[in-house]
């Protein structure tokens, strides 16, 4: 499914995040940047080591990235150039997850402005061990997009890559709802 939001094209696809040719690809990344499981495992897996590296690199220099934060590192050898490493919430049943899921969404969308990019992919971020119910978590990333993409920003396209159908329609559902509330 596409949309336009300003200049923007919204997508939201099924698929493998690691596959995506994009300016940058977002990783539901914890504090640490220690990508173990989850599309954070895949995407240091299919990126290689300089991913974990530079995660790493980060940390060591900056601290750990605090929920509601991102840190960016190369792609490594994936097809996107570079890795924006969200620190989306564990879900706890408080506005305060919603809150923290929006800043990690809003960080990962202003690192790749910051950057010059054009192009970048998010996954459904804090749904897998997190726990975040993704009915939720669609309608806090696509309201957060959808305000991010009517400012002023260089993004050209933003797709959500949702893994499995289930997913995909639950991310479609909520951006129907959301474009009948808002006239997006």
């Amino acid at each position: 499914m596409k949309t336009e939001i300003g200049q923007t094209v919204l997508e939201l696809v099924e698929g493998d995040i690691t596959e995506l040719a994009v300016d940058a690809i977002a990783n539901a990344a914890n504090e640490r940047l220690a990508h173990g499981g989850g599309v954070a495992g895949a995407i240091a897996r299919r990126g290689g080591p300089a991913i974990q590296r530079e995660s790493d690199a980060w940390v060591n220099q900056h601290g750990s990235v605090p929920t509601g934060s991102a840190a960016i590192t190369s792609g490594g050898r994936l097809p996107a150039r570079y890795v924006i490493h969200a620190v989306g919430p564990v879900y706890d049943r408080t506005p305060r997850s919603a809150q923290r899921l929006n800043s990690a969404v809003r960080a990962a969308l202003a690192m790749a402005d910051e950057h010059g990019l054009r192009s970048i992919a998010l996954p459904a971020i804090s749904t897998g061990i997190y726990g975040y119910p993704i009915e939720e978590a669609a309608q806090v990333m696509l309201r957060v997009t959808i305000e991010y993409l009517r400012g002023e920003t260089g993004l050209k396209r933003v797709i959500y890559c949702l893994y499995g159908q289930p997913a995909l329609a639950v991310f479609v559902k909520a951006l129907h709802a959301l474009q009948r509330q808002a006239g997006a």
